[in-house]
């Protein structure tokens, strides 16, 4: 009882329910957007077969465990950085800092609930999707060969195989027998081979996704650019093939396999050769997007945490922009692992996590201490950069003005700084003494001066008093008060 009562359980169901509220709220929205995404490709489909209402669920039902696998480490990134960048607008972060709980100290609830996350899109990854992939599959193809048993009838032409057309004169109500059938096939071929044959049935072999016509007694009419050929036959089978919306005809789909399915490929076809690579990096894939998930969802913390009163908020743009990186380096990885001669596809694969793992640990120590996300001498040469990159293409776009041109008589136009790259200053205080100190002040850089305002009236607003020294500057009016942010 007394190790359980050094944890404040209190904050930490408080810090959860902060954190479930936009993480659920984020996660209808994307999936929203997701479904609309795949909607697109089945639609054609769901029109051409007539889908009911059950049916057109079923299907998408099948579709959400893919969907989840992208939008759930997406939902998470975005309520943790919600979350912790309302407490810091809000001040309640500042108030846990003062009574002295640090940043490590909120992590526990967070890591836990990222397990959490991440355990499921885990579940999701391994398991949910194999199944779900090859269930769509062999749905969608009962349902093409229902439209087929339904196109067909007696006495009329059938174009419901694509390629192949079939007339049947009779059909047997009871054993489904065909009897006088004609079959035109113009797969590859210019000329469309004709069979012809006394009776015939349909077959429909689940497991390899095709229809197989058995024909007997009959012959084979293949026409030639100058003659004709012609073989007469006892028996004869025609395999017709199904394409799902999903199905890549030919191949093995990858998604439909298990992990242990995966392994026997891949050492089935060498694990050293393209396809071998390929069935690796689709189980790394589904190991790696969990932990990928875990990642993402722990760096909202830092990226919340950038959030001051008074002060926009950057976490969310900067959260979907390393998302966004994650995925790309993500799929580079994949790239370079299955079409290019390097055979350890765990190592590359494996090496996005690692990366944004490193990131994450950075970002958390430098909020932990009180410090930016980024060093300022990495920020201060991006801005640099971009202020030569400016000032290097601004005289293109710009309108040519007079030489002499001045503004005030005294200060010529092209000595201006535009405004967007012109630097402020913010006000600097002590989260303990609550005395806050201007640009101007010897105290201004001193280590306790953790937080930083937009301009005084907020720091008076929040309860903070000047130093004597910047009290004398504030009530100087000559002091420029105008030149914060």
């Amino acid at each position: 009882m007394q190790i359980l009562s050094r944890y404040p359980f209190l904050l930490y169901s408080y810090l959860a329910s902060e954190i479930f509220a936009p993480f659920f709220a984020s996660f209808i929205i994307m999936n929203c957007v997701f479904f609309l995404v795949r909607l697109i490709p089945f639609l054609n489909f769901v029109l051409e077969l007539q889908i009911n209402f059950l049916d057109f669920i079923r299907i998408f039902s099948y579709l959400f465990p893919n969907m989840f696998l992208y939008s759930i480490p997406m939902s998470a990134m975005i309520g943790v950085t919600i979350a912790f960048s309302r407490l810091s607008n809000d001040t309640e972060i500042l108030a846990l800092k003062a009574s002295g709980i640090s940043v490590f100290q909120i992590l526990p609830p967070v890591i836990i609930i990222t397990i959490i996350i991440a355990s499921i899109t885990a579940y999701f990854s391994v398991v949910l999707i194999p199944v779900s992939e090859k269930a769509l599959e062999q749905f969608t193809y009962q349902l093409l060969k229902e439209k087929i048993d339904k196109g067909i009838r007696e006495k009329q032409f059938t174009e419901a195989l694509g390629d192949i057309v079939v007339y049947v004169n009779k059909i047997d109500k009871k054993t489904g027998d065909w009897s006088e059938v004609w079959v035109s096939d113009t797969r590859g071929n210019v000329n469309p081979t004709i069979t012809m044959a006394k009776t015939g049935r349909m077959h429909a072999n689940l497991g390899q996704l095709q229809i197989t016509i058995l024909l007997e007694n009959g012959s084979l009419h293949r026409p030639e650019s100058q003659d004709s050929q012609i073989v007469t036959f006892d028996d004869y089978k025609l395999n017709i093939p199904l394409k799902t919306p999903n199905a890549r005809a030919g191949k093995i789909k990858r998604g439909t396999l298990t992990m242990p399915e995966l392994l026997e490929k891949a050492d089935a076809v060498g694990r050293k050769t393209t396809p071998g690579k390929k069935f690796l990096a689709e189980f790394h894939k589904r190991l790696v997007l969990p932990v990928g998930c875990f990642i993402l969802t722990l760096i909202g913390l830092p990226l919340g945490l950038q959030a001051r009163p008074g002060k926009k908020s950057v976490g969310i743009p900067l959260g979907l922009g390393i998302f966004i990186s994650y995925y790309i380096s993500f799929t580079f990885a994949k790239l370079l692992a299955t079409e290019t001669g390097f055979t350890q596809v765990a190592t590359i694969m494996w090496f996005p996590n690692t990366l944004f793992f490193a990131l994450v640990i950075f970002f958390i120590v430098r909020v932990a201490n009180e410090l930016p996300l980024f060093p300022e001498q990495l920020t201060g040469g991006i801005g640099s950069l971009i202020d030569k990159v400016y000032s290097f293409i601004s005289p293109a776009f710009s309108k040519k003005k007079p030489a002499e041109s001045t503004i005030s008589g005294n200060i010529q136009l092209s000595s201006i700084t535009p405004r967007f790259f012109k630097k402020k200053s913010t006000i600097r205080a002590n989260a303990k003494s609550r005395v806050f100190h201007l640009p101007e002040c010897e105290f201004y850089n001193c280590k306790n001066c953790s937080i930083e305002f937009k301009n005084i009236e907020i720091a008076l607003a929040s309860s903070f008093k000047p130093c004597k020294f910047c009290k004398s500057l504030i009530d100087n009016d000559s002091y420029d008060k105008e030149n914060f942010m």
